[in-house]
């Protein structure tokens, strides 16, 4: 897109009422074309925006407009973001910032109390990089009158230094397995989630106390649980699940400044064991979650979209199929312009999965929703998010009797992703679509043993125990058992044994 329209798409209406003023103050002549340059991007007119300057050899003018356009709308969304702000770290920020002024103007008794002020907050909210300018501030004008000791001020500053560096390498570590995470969710890379926990702490130098915080606590299960989502072994994370646990219950929390984390760390653990079919946890988690949202409005919606998704993952996979759609159409109607988009493909393409599953028709109209390219998916969303959402086209496109379509999907994905799959050792997916490619052009295959036995032989295996994984599957199961694929996935989840009862049934 665009940058500009980018840029545009951030503004409500009534912020674009207030920047065309912004423009209009600043405007000194009257030929300005800024502001119609303006309106022609928001109303995405790209004739007029061609014609704006319609002779060559004023490109560069066009090119000069656009750059003082953009800078205009960046001066205007920092001036909006900081007047609008009211966390206390933007208060924090005011108070330097105004302390600084009343300093460099001889205002010093006052300035002083807003720095202590400034400090407390900065320091409560563990802005260290704040705190730090805030204390060289005190520093430089310790000769005033009225100034703190010079001595008590440096040990704060060089303790603050410390923390500084604490912090530093945490963000270090966290950056250097984000990258890492993406390079197995793009390129498919080997990856032993222990080993490359530990490699990096020893990299980094962190110790086990500066692991002990809520926001450590966060990043570490934020990538772990991004690892168990590729592998489709939430198992794989269980000790750091039980760690999370024990941190939890034996800090006291604190509203500010862990609410989101704490939030986030609630929502994880909310994840984890819905993907391990620990429903009645998973759904503990989430009341509990929702009370923190609802302490702070911010936080509500920011975290309501991926509250809803869990609630509805929850009650679809425990037999209240029809309210868990309805959480998801009610949550999809109510998104605004500010939703992430993320956060939104998630509901889709689970509202079209809970559709399929249930035999509607629905589904096909969900799908034709998800208007978003390949490419975009597999950055945005993830391989694995991609990988799945282009399986379930194709079984929706088989449900709706459009075999032709179906088949020219299946070849596109087996294009698209046999070489990726092949290098991940996923080559289970690619035998999952064969048989549904036998079914597909052989819908009496389903009454031969040997087919079935190919079907429940998938049920084998740690990786297949995901509650998505095994909803594929009874996709094919429900192909001759006379029930629908929801009836059979939830038969799934709640029968260990189901897999050899199917084997005595084929």
């Amino acid at each position: 897109m665009d940058p500009l329209s980018e840029l545009i798409n951030l503004f409500n209406n009534n912020d674009k009422k207030l920047f065309r003023q912004f423009l209009q103050r600043k405007n000194k002549r009257e030929d300005v074309k800024n502001l119609h340059l303006f309106e022609l991007i928001e109303a995405d007119d790209i004739d007029g925006v061609n014609k704006l300057y319609s002779k060559q050899r004023n490109k560069d003018a066009y090119h000069a407009l656009r750059k003082r356009l953009q800078d205009n709308l960046l001066l205007f969304l920092s001036q909006k973001t900081f007047e609008s702000n009211h966390s206390d770290s933007y208060d924090a920020l005011r108070l330097l910032v105004v302390s600084r002024f009343l300093l460099e103007n001889d205002v010093v008794r006052i300035a002083f109390k807003c720095l202590d002020k400034a400090e407390r907050l900065a320091e409560h909210l563990e802005q260290f990089n704040l705190l730090n300018e805030l204390l060289l501030l005190k520093m430089q004008y310790a000769h005033l009158p009225g100034a703190e000791e010079f001595e008590a001020l440096t040990a704060r500053f060089l303790r603050n230094q410390s923390d500084m560096q604490r912090e530093a390498k945490l963000n270090m570590a966290y950056a250097f397995l984000r990258q890492e995470l993406q390079e197995i969710h793009l390129k498919g890379k080997i990856v032993n989630l222990k080993a490359l926990m530990l490699t990096t702490i020893r990299k980094y130098k962190i110790s086990l106390e500066d692991l002990m915080t809520y926001k450590s606590i966060y990043q570490i299960l934020f990538i772990a649980n991004e690892y168990a989502a590729i592998q489709q072994n939430y198992g794989l994370i269980e000790r750091y699940i039980h760690r999370t646990n024990q941190f939890i219950q034996s800090h006291a929390y604190k509203k500010q400044p862990y609410l989101f984390y704490h939030i986030s760390i609630l929502y994880f653990l909310a994840n984890f064991h819905l993907r391990s079919k620990d429903f009645e946890r998973s759904t503990s988690y989430l009341n509990e979650m929702m009370d923190l949202m609802d302490s702070d409005s911010r936080y509500y919606k920011l975290f309501y979209l991926r509250h809803q998704l869990l609630s509805a993952l929850n009650m679809f996979y425990t037999g209240f199929a029809d309210d868990a759609i309805s959480v998801l159409q009610r949550s999809l109607s109510g998104t605004k312009q500010t939703s992430k988009p993320e956060d939104i493909e998630d509901l889709r393409i689970c509202l079209t999965m809970f559709l399929a599953l249930c035999s509607d028709r629905g589904s096909l109209k969900q799908l034709t929703l998800l208007t978003r390219t390949d490419a975009w998916y597999e950055k945005k969303m993830g391989m694995l998010w991609t990988i799945r959402k282009n399986l379930m086209e194709i079984l929706v496109q088989i449900q709706s009797s459009n075999i032709e379509l179906a088949m020219s999907r299946l070849s596109s994905f087996r294009r698209r992703y046999k070489k990726y799959l092949l290098k991940t050792s996923e080559e289970r997916v690619l035998l999952y679509l064969r048989l549904v490619e036998k079914y597909l052009q052989k819908p009496d295959v389903t009454s031969e043993e040997a087919y079935r036995k190919a079907v429940i032989s998938l049920l084998k295996g740690m990786e297949n125990e995901d509650i998505f994984t095994l909803s594929f599957i009874a996709w094919l199961i429900a192909r001759w058992d006379k029930k629908t694929a929801y009836e059979v996935v939830l038969s799934l989840i709640q029968d260990n044994n189901y897999a050899g009862k199917a084997r005595q049934r084929s």
